[in-house]
Order: structure tokens, then C-alpha cells, then sequence
């Protein structure tokens, strides 16, 4: 059964909808070289993804290291000062754990972004930033 084409402007922006709302929110901050991640990779780098956008995962995604490997979708909301890149979106892998990461983040979070990740969707040197984040 196909939709009338008048509901097609409404259905997608439903889904549209329905999709935004399926996120999460948190708390983001980052974290320095080097980036050996051990608690997912045993410290092999080359799992990094090449374009250094990634993240370690705090107790809340960690998930007993079934996080490994995860994609995320991840866009600054707000920090305590005006920092976000506003309708950046980025997508990160999941590689470490933040709790046991061989470089500690400068602020805990639901995720620790690489520096990399973090300047993407911010435009300063913020500790922590508002995220909203997604599996993708």
C-alpha cells in the first residue's frame, strides 16, 4: 500500500522526529596523546581509526566492553561557555575504556574524545561540553 503523496512531507518529517529522539545525552571531555587502547585493542594502535576521530567509553556506554568498536554519532549541545560548532556532527568509534585509557581525560564524561573529535565540534578550549550522542 503506497502513501498519499500530500503525507509524504509530514511522514518523513516524522521520522526525522522519531529518529532525533532516540538519542542520548551526556558529557564529553578529551583526552591527550598517546592513544594506545587497551582495553579494547591490548594497546594495537592501528585499530585507531586514520582520521582520529574516536573516543573512550565511560561506565555508562562501557557496557562490559561490548562498546568496542561502536560507532556514535556526537554533536556538541553546550559548555559552560559558548563553545559548540553549532549543527556539527561527528562520528566516532568507541576504542578504549575512558576509566583505564593511557591518557586520562581532562575532565570525566560519558565519553572522552580524542583532541582530534573534541575540536571538531567545539571552537575552544573547553574542559567538558554538553553532547548528544547516538549508536549508529
Amino acid at each position: 500500500m503506497s502513501k498519499p503523496q500530500h503525507l509524504l512531507p509530514w511522514f518523513s518529517f516524522l521520522m526525522l522526529l522519531f529518529h532525533l529522539c532516540k538519542a542520548d545525552v551526556g558529557t564529553a571531555a578529551s583526552y591527550q596523546p598517546p592513544y594506545l587502547p587497551t582495553a579494547c585493542y591490548a594497546r594495537d594502535a592501528s585499530q585507531i581509526p586514520a582520521n582520529n576521530l574516536f573516543a573512550s567509553a565511560s561506565e555508562g556506554i562501557w557496557d562490559n566492553g561490548a562498546s568496542c568498536g561502536r560507532q556514535y554519532m556526537v554533536r556538541c549541545l553546550s559548555a559552560a561557555t559558548p563553545v559548540c560548532n553549532v549543527g556539527q556532527t561527528i562520528q566516532v568509534k568507541i576504542v578504549d575504556r575512558a576509566s583505564t585509557s593511557a591518557s586520562r581525560p581532562s575532565a570525566g564524561g560519558t565519553m572522552v574524545l580524542s583532541l582530534t573529535a573534541f575540536s571538531a565540534i567545539t571552537n575552544s578550549s573547553a574542559s567538558q561540553i554538553n553532547i548528544e550522542y547516538q549508536q549508529v
